[in-house]
């Protein structure tokens, strides 16, 4: 399996990538069927999207991981704005990239979207019909994330409160005031785990400390993306999928696992709700004893949608 820095554009935003191909050694000869997989909000490719994306090049398929416009190595301006309408459209310009390249089968194209990607992919999927299949994993939809809480239970005012800072926000920048940024994790895991139990201690852990850091996660959003997602709704966009298969794969003690169902609801045609034993939301970001048994479950779907 090679790894190789590549690049494109989405909607005049240049993105960067890495390209994982199949060892010749270890799968047939190309063109190969190719997933782009999409990383957890404020992640980057360098992390569990990047872990997923190598270990299904080792199953045989071409795999693009990319940061986000805006985040990670990818342009765009303010840095950390979370814009779903360019989320979605990053997998979309992902999916044109893949069409260009040799080694890529251009009618077998998959998506896979891991934490909020997840939601985006099944946007993407839903607006973009040279998508076969679409997988995700832990599935998040970051606008009702925000509004409701990663368990679904989040007081109303919590987002009202975050909409008056990101109107205040709006009108420091106007004035060429500082805006600040919304940072996105607290001092230290306790406080973490006092704001959301186990899954926010998870979280502090995965992203603040030694468990997954990475120096260019920024975990903090510019404030506009705030109001950005108050009008958002990308499971909207499920029901356009139509024929095509859906999996989501989620853990066993998710707190965040409402929202995979509630896409799964939404889905109007082949879909499957996959829950690893055991496993929590971040888990699955990579735990190789939950990450391992997700990948098998990948690999035999999308072998089975794309490679046909």
């Amino acid at each position: 399996m090679a790894r190789t820095r590549v690049g494109f554009v989405s909607a005049g935003i240049e993105i960067a990538a890495h390209l994982y191909t199949p060892d010749t050694s270890t799968a047939e000869g190309g063109p190969h069927p190719a997933l782009v997989v999409g990383h957890p909000g404020t992640g980057v490719k360098e992390q569990t999207s990047g872990t997923y994306a190598r270990l299904m090049a080792e199953r045989g398929f071409v795999t693009l991981a990319f940061d986000a416009a805006y985040q990670g190595e990818s342009g765009g301006l303010p840095r950390g704005l979370e814009d779903p309408a360019q989320r979605v459209e990053d997998f979309k310009a992902a999916v044109s990239y893949l069409t260009t390249l040799d080694e890529v089968d251009a009618d077998h194209i998959g998506l896979l979207g891991v934490c909020a990607s997840g939601g985006y992919s099944l946007a993407a999927t839903g607006g973009d019909h040279r998508v076969r299949a679409v997988a995700t994993v832990c599935t998040a939809e970051p606008a009702r994330q925000f509004r409701y809480g990663a368990d679904g239970s989040q007081d109303p005012a919590v987002f009202q409160a975050l909409l008056d800072a990101a109107a205040q926000a709006r009108t420091a920048a106007a004035r060429g005031e500082d805006p600040g940024v919304l940072t996105m994790f607290p001092e230290t895991a306790e406080q973490a785990g006092a704001l959301g139990g186990e899954h926010g201690v998870e979280g502090w852990e995965y992203y603040c400390g030694a468990r997954g850091y990475h120096e260019r996660s920024a975990k903090f959003l510019a404030w506009e993306s705030v109001d950005r997602m108050a009008s958002s709704d990308v499971f909207r966009a499920v029901p356009l999928i139509g024929p095509r298969p859906i999996l989501q794969i989620i853990g066993e003690r998710a707190v965040t696992a409402w929202m995979a169902v509630e896409a799964h609801q939404a889905a109007t045609g082949p879909k499957e709700l996959h829950r690893i034993p055991g496993a929590s939301h971040v888990d699955l970001y990579d735990r190789r004893e939950y990450i391992d048994p997700a990948v098998d479950k990948l690999a035999d779907y999308f072998t089975a949608h794309l490679t046909k």
